[in-house]
């Protein structure tokens, strides 16, 4: 028999001493008075004298995560929303039946106790515990001693272990909390309107990306899990809602790395009567406030290099390239712009494919300091609205930090023929085996029919920001549970109903075995 099994039976049976002691093993509801962190922020500063003349009474709960046994007198830690706050038990304060269950307590248990604030002789704020509830029996070991989960695949997959025994985990997704609050707050405070818009799609489009698809048995049609929300929400400002946003799931079937999950999420926002000039504008406002918002400043620390989100640079993609090209003999801008030389330096079939790739190899993992890059070609934009300056090129921009794209924006593209034109060659691009090309969406070409105004749009990475406000390297450290090959067959569910078919002397029986 395992440890594991044997500390299972030892846990169902002091489930039963609970019962008999006149407990729930799994409680019922508990009205504190404070949380632990209203008491830390309240009585942190009161002196012992202080607290010894006013006996500040509270009623608090938590996870048990400290357990110090030390006669008729001891102690134990209460967890809860990441804060600790020691409790004494003694056993001439609390009834014989509390003292009886307190013998019975285990690290990890969840209780419930009464009582007034007090400081130990070290100091540290205590509750003298005068009551005690059970509320909830743990039967499986928490990380032992409390030196953390390091486990890295168990941290994502036990993503509640994680949360209880790192709080550096925790305090990563408060801030992914506030990230969110502070955008919606910002443009709220703009006027843009909060939508939502279909998760399931008859033609997806938004992004260059592969789809997900399912199927709708009652319409009898395939359907497709969204790669962005985008051409929704533009049919939004046709219909006249000129400031819409939407903190969207997507999901897009590629491969999974440090910066790739299949489901994330992105905050996508479109403004009529803008354009990506404006949008720039913008960007750095949202970001800098959002910095501030979550870490308290505008400078952050990721990967041993220091970002300020208060100062965000512009470039072009040429002259990003011009910047990071490697060799000494630079190429010029003209150079950059000629189909001859890309095609020399680049194995696509178009210029403008061939600027984006070399792009992506010599500039993109040197921009570390938040950077705006715009003038991008028009064939990486099928959506975007040509420059005037230079019809070979699209008025749009991508964010980077720390060698990331955090965010996409452009000019919105509303003329209804080019945008067709657009479709039919991202169509052709199909053909040629990009399986992440555009498709035709007639729908979004009969909307654009009825006029948009001049519009600007833009998403933002929810969990590469996070990632970078965070310090953390990888998306998985951002996603609440990631995604992650299907685990093993586990047995816990068989070892439960053995130990319970054990203690009523019957024999266990699987729901299978049973079919």
């Amino acid at each position: 028999m395992s440890l594991e099994t044997e500390l299972l039976r030892q846990r169902l049976r002091k489930i039963s001493e609970i019962e008999a002691l006149g407990f729930r093993p799994y409680g019922k509801r508990f009205d504190a008075s404070h949380t632990v962190t209203e008491v830390l922020s309240q009585y942190t500063e009161a002196s012992a004298e202080a607290l010894e003349a006013e006996r500040p009474a509270v009623r608090i709960c938590g996870r048990i995560v400290g357990l110090r046994r030390m006669g008729k007198a001891s102690f134990l830690h209460l967890l809860q929303e990441g804060q600790r706050l020691q409790l004494y038990i003694r056993k001439n304060d609390v009834s014989e039946t509390d003292y009886q269950l307190f013998e019975l307590l285990e690290t990890g248990d969840i209780i419930g106790a009464e009582g007034y604030l007090f400081r130990t002789r070290t100091g540290e704020l205590t509750v003298h515990s005068e009551k005690l509830e059970f509320l909830s029996k743990i039967l499986l070991s928490l990380p032992e001693k409390w030196h953390g989960l390091e486990d890295v695949e168990m941290r994502y997959r036990q993503r509640y272990l994680d949360l209880i025994a790192n709080p550096e985990a925790r305090d990563t997704f408060v801030t992914r909390a506030r990230i969110i609050s502070s955008l919606r707050r910002q443009l709220e405070q703009r006027g843009y309107l909060e939508v939502e818009t279909p998760m399931m799609q008859p033609v997806y489009g938004g992004a260059a990306a592969r789809p997900f698809v399912t199927h709708h048995n009652t319409l009898d049609v395939d359907l497709y899990l969204r790669i962005a929300p985008e051409l929704y929400l533009k049919r939004l400002v046709v219909g006249g809602l000129d400031r819409v946003y939407e903190i969207n799931r997507n999901f897009r079937n590629e491969g999974v790395s440090t910066q790739h999950n299949p489901e994330f999420t992105m905050l996508e926002f479109y403004q009529a009567y803008t354009d990506y000039e404006g949008l720039m504008d913008l960007s750095e406002e949202l970001l800098r406030q959002v910095a501030i918002d979550a870490t308290g400043g505008t400078v952050v620390e990721y990967g041993g290099h220091t970002l300020d989100f208060g100062s965000i640079r512009r470039l072009t993609m040429r002259e990003a390239v011009l910047e990071y090209w490697p060799d000494e003999k630079k190429p010029s801008i003209e150079e950059l712009s000629d189909p001859a030389w890309l095609a020399q330096h680049s194995d696509k079939k178009s210029a403008g494919e061939a600027l984006g790739d070399i792009f992506e190899r010599v500039a993109e993992r040197h921009l570390i300091q938040p950077t705006i890059i715009y003038e991008y070609p028009v064939e990486l934009s099928p959506l975007s609205k040509q420059s005037v300056d230079n019809p070979a090129m699209v008025d749009r921009f991508e964010i980077y930090a720390a060698g990331m794209e955090i965010g996409n924006a452009y000019t919105e593209l509303n003329d209804p023929q080019e945008q067709r034109r657009r479709f039919e060659m991202q169509l052709e691009m199909k053909q040629r085996g990009d399986e992440e090309a555009h498709q035709m969406d007639e729908d979004y070409v009969r909307a654009l029919c009825y006029a948009m105004p001049p519009t600007g749009g833009e998403g933002i990475g929810i969990d590469r920001l996070t990632m970078l406000l965070t310090g953390n390297r990888s998306i998985r450290d951002v996603i609440l549970f990631p995604q992650l090959r299907p685990e093993g067959a586990i047995g816990l569910a068989q070892t439960l109903r053995e130990l319970e078919a054990e203690a009523v002397g019957e024999p266990a029986t699987s729901p299978e075995a049973e079919g």
